[in-house]
């Protein structure tokens, strides 16, 4: 048995322990001290467990104890519950009669909402009245706090109407009848509201607490339609009218406002005011600038931060401005209007005077603005800016020498430069024109002020070439009639010194204009301006020759003539003709001058020798010879004498040529007939273009050599060596010898 086993353990327990005292021999000696030890602790352990008999004995008394008294209130309660039971059963009816007082209760609960309501509900049109008043008034705050009291009042009451018996929508309806006219204030009070916002910008500079004012109402609405729309959530009800979103409202408002700012500014049409453009983009810029300042300095501190009003306005600004730039884009615009736009849109802008103002600063960033027009719409602006101003600048040119050809047949002289040069006011209008459309150009870009630089230099050259047609009509029609125009010299001059003016003013053109780095795009149509300059120069100058020696004519016929021999003036009336058309020429500019005084010379000198060659007389004997060749070396002298003092300054050596006349002169005077052939063959090697008939003609005027004589010398000249003067120009191959006619052999 477990008893016995428990026993087992404790004996073996205590025999283990007991030889544990017992190692060694002396502790034999200390056995009694051990067992008293051990009848110490025996006892003890005895002890406690009485102790703890005891108390787990009075445990179960009172455990027992406790169980008898439950026992009887188990029986207690199973006797009510059948008492209850009982009465519950005779209740069930009297409950069921119970659904009345429900009822009553509900409706209590809304008459006590009505009642709490009634004296808001019976003063409704009262209320209405006041508020009315008070938005006439113009107490906006006070007016609001007394909207928001009615409408509370109805919303109140439809929700409960709501919460009864959502259904029931006639009298929702007759809640809203009542509180039809608090739908017109509200209306009403908006309406003051949204006049105060289009005057914004006024009005924050008169009265900036109206304007607070109606930001704390819009803030209101807001807090109230965010309360409503948290309760649709829960309950399903909104009060008509809800959300009213009167912040989105002012905001429309505020762009519909900077719309009509924008284009209210237009005052003029084209057909009113040649400027109209101009001026209308200047108001807009002031406007806009002003409206800016003012909102960043006044307006941003009327309104709470989360509104950002003034990146707002600036967007709205922004947007209303590219419209308004797309639809003047789209209009019909001339040249300069598309350079007035264009100079806005891409420059002014953004400049100083407008959203780069140091005071828009920070917040107005001009790099990070959108542009107002396209890259697109900019292209065809500026090609159709391109293709008009080509057909102006042709209309123009064309005027131009137009009202020019005018001048050149007046019976005034033109008008003389600083420097008493003649000229006519044909470059100056060409080049400032140029320049006008150049400066205009620059205000958009460098790009398109080269396009335009390239184009009036394109036009340039065209135009040169029409003015060179003109001048050359001009001559013709002066040959038909030379009496006619009065002043043709001095407008064929002026005509040469324009060239002049021309060449100079392209320089300084291309000078001012052009990048270095396009220079040589230009310079071939430039080296052909000049060269079609040179042209007219020319032409004008040989046609003012011309006119001279027209006048020249029966004078130079009078040359080695009987007449001649025996002591005519021609060559004096020559001498002063030459001179006199000289002084006009005086006004020719440098450059044509010093070649018409060559020229002037060189045709002197070749008429007098024609004039030799052609055979007009034939000398008799040795005195005649004499006389008729002193006297050319006379008129030689005469002919120095004159074109030294019209080159004066030039420092031309031009003395070789009337050394001509002189050695021409030394042949026909030689007195001894066998030193002719020397005398010839000298002249030829130094004027090596005469030719064969020259000499017979020079002989023949000689009068004293035959023929067999001319025949020997023409031959033997043909083997002679020449040497001719390095500068020598020959002059001799543009002289024709007239062959002898058959009316000249009758005679």
């Amino acid at each position: 048995s477990a008893m016995e086993e428990t026993d087992r353990e404790a004996v073996a327990t205590a025999v283990q322990r007991v030889a544990g005292m017992l190692q060694r021999p002396d502790q034999l000696d200390k056995v009694e001290q051990y067992r008293r030890r051990e009848a110490r602790k025996k006892a003890s352990v005895e002890a406690r467990l009485k102790a703890a008999i005891q108390s787990q004995l009075d445990g179960v008394r009172t455990g027992l104890s406790q169980l008898h008294n439950a026992l009887n209130d188990v029986k207690d309660i199973q006797q009510s519950l059948i008492d209850v039971n009982k009465d519950w059963r005779q209740s069930i009816n009297t409950i069921e009669n119970l659904k009345d007082v429900k009822d009553a209760v509900v409706q209590h609960s809304q008459l006590a909402a009505a009642v709490e309501n009634l004296k808001n509900i019976f003063s409704v049109p009262e209320i209405v009245r006041e508020t009315h008043d008070l938005i006439e008034r113009g107490e906006l705050l006070q007016a609001h706090r007394k909207l928001m009291d009615l409408e509370c009042s109805r919303d109140n009451l439809m929700y409960e109407q709501y919460r009864m018996d959502s259904k029931n929508t006639h009298d929702m309806s007759l809640i809203h009848t009542y509180f039809g006219d608090m739908q017109k204030l509200s209306e009403e009070l908006a309406k003051q509201l949204w006049m105060v916002v289009q005057r914004s910008l006024v009005t924050v500079r008169r009265d900036p607490t109206l304007l607070v004012s109606v930001v704390r109402i819009i803030e209101r609405e807001e807090k109230i339609d965010r309360r409503m729309l948290d309760r649709k959530k829960q309950t399903g009800f909104i009060p008509p009218g809800r959300p009213k979103k009167w912040k989105e409202k002012m905001f429309n408002i505020l762009e519909r406002t900077v719309s009509m700012r924008i284009e209210g500014t237009q005052a003029d049409t084209r057909e009113s005011d040649k400027m109209w453009l101009v001026r209308h983009l200047e108001i807009i810029r002031k406007y806009v600038l002003d409206d800016l300042l003012v909102a960043k300095t006044l307006l941003d501190q009327c309104f709470p931060p989360h509104y950002d009003i003034f990146n707002r306005l600036l967007n709205m600004y922004h947007q209303a401005l590219a419209t308004r730039m797309q639809e003047l884009a789209a209009e019909d615009l001339e040249a300069n209007e598309i350079v007035s736009l264009l100079t806005w849109v891409l420059n002014t802008y953004t400049s100083v005077e407008m959203m780069g103002n140091s005071e828009l600063s920070p917040e107005v960033d001009v790099n990070s603005l959108d542009p107002l027009i396209s890259q697109n719409v900019v292209d065809q602006l500026l090609n159709k800016y391109m293709s008009t101003l080509t057909s102006n600048i042709i209309g123009w040119l064309r005027k131009a020498l137009e009202t020019d050809k005018k001048d050149w047949i007046k019976e005034t002289e033109p008008e003389a430069d600083q420097d008493g040069y003649y000229q006519t006011t044909l470059p100056a209008i060409v080049f400032q024109m140029f320049e006008q459309n150049l400066q205009v150009a620059a205000q958009i870009n460098e790009d398109l002020k080269t396009k335009v630089l390239i184009l009036c230099l394109q036009q340039m050259n065209s135009f040169l070439t029409r003015y060179k047609d003109e001048a050359q009509m001009y001559k013709e029609d002066h040959l038909k009639n030379r009496q006619y125009p009065q002043c043709y010299v001095q407008y064929m001059i002026a005509v040469i010194n324009n060239c002049q003016t021309f060449k100079e003013s392209i320089i300084s053109l291309k000078r001012k204009y052009l990048k270095s780095d396009m220079e040589d795009t230009l310079s071939i149509s430039h080296a052909n301006m000049d060269a079609i300059l040179d042209i007219i120069a020319k032409e004008g100058c040989s046609s003012l020759l011309d006119e001279v020696f027209m006048d020249l004519e029966p004078h130079l016929n009078e040359l080695m003539t009987k007449k001649w021999l025996m002591g005519s003036n021609a060559v004096g009336t020559i001498c002063v003709t030459v001179e006199d058309y000289f002084n006009d020429f005086a006004k020719i500019k440098k450059p044509y001058k010093k070649t018409m005084t060559l020229e002037a010379h060189r045709r002197v000198v070749v008429e007098y020798i024609r004039a030799i060659m052609l055979k007009r007389i034939s000398f008799k004997n040795a005195e005649e010879r004499k006389e008729g060749a002193e006297r050319m070396i006379k008129e030689a002298e005469q002919f120095r004498f004159l074109f030294k003092k019209l080159a004066a300054g030039s420092g031309e050596d031009t003395e070789g040529l009337c050394d001509i006349i002189e050695a021409i002169a030394e042949v026909i005077k030689l007195t001894d007939p066998s030193l002719l052939y020397l005398e010839v063959s000298t002249l030829v090697s130094k004027y090596p273009d005469i030719r064969d008939d020259h000499i017979a003609a020079l002989l023949t005027v000689r009068g004293d050599a035959s023929r067999d004589m001319k025949q020997t010398i023409i031959e033997t000249l043909d083997q002679g060596p020449s040497q001719p003067n390095p500068n020598y120009v020959p002059i001799f191959k543009e002289i024709t010898v007239p062959t002898l006619t058959v009316p000249k052999l009758l005679k």
